[in-house]
């Protein structure tokens, strides 16, 4: 096993899960089985989420506690958009996830927030912004 720490430009093969305050769990590698793997500065993470990670090895075990400016930033209210309610085909729910095609090709989740007779507000920002949140990663691999 390699005994290479983490650095800047170096690949890292880890598994890693997202707990909420209230320990539920927003996102982990350990439910598909498959490890997450990505090249420190690569844009894979954000600067604050690899800053955990620097100087860990294979085998390492760490939990850090991020606050929202850390994690995913703050809600922007530039990404709230008011869509005509006749554009859905049914009444949606607020909470409801919708997929919006964008002009590149792929598509944008978008969240909803309020509905209304004329407008349901979707929420363009990332679906944990504003949360504090646990990162949790276990170290598989750490190369050149």
């Amino acid at each position: 096993m390699s005994r290479l720490a983490i650095e800047h430009g170096r690949e890292v093969i880890l598994h890693f899960t997202i707990k909420l305050t209230d320990d539920s769990v927003a996102d982990s590698t350990k439910v598909a089985g498959k490890p997450a793997k990505f090249r420190m500065g690569d844009g894979s993470l954000t600067e604050n989420f690899e800053a955990c990670l620097v100087g860990l090895k294979a085998g390492d075990e760490r939990e850090f506690e991020l606050a929202p400016e850390d994690a995913f930033g703050m809600p922007n209210p530039d990404n709230y958009y008011q869509v005509a309610t006749t554009k859905f085909g049914e009444r949606p729910d607020i909470g409801q996830i919708f997929m919006f095609p964008q002009p590149e090709g792929v598509e944008l989740p978008g969240i909803v927030r309020a509905v209304n007779e004329q407008f349901v507000t979707i929420d363009f920002n990332h679906p944990l912004a504003g949360q504090r949140v646990r990162f949790a990663v276990e170290i598989i691999a750490v190369n050149p």
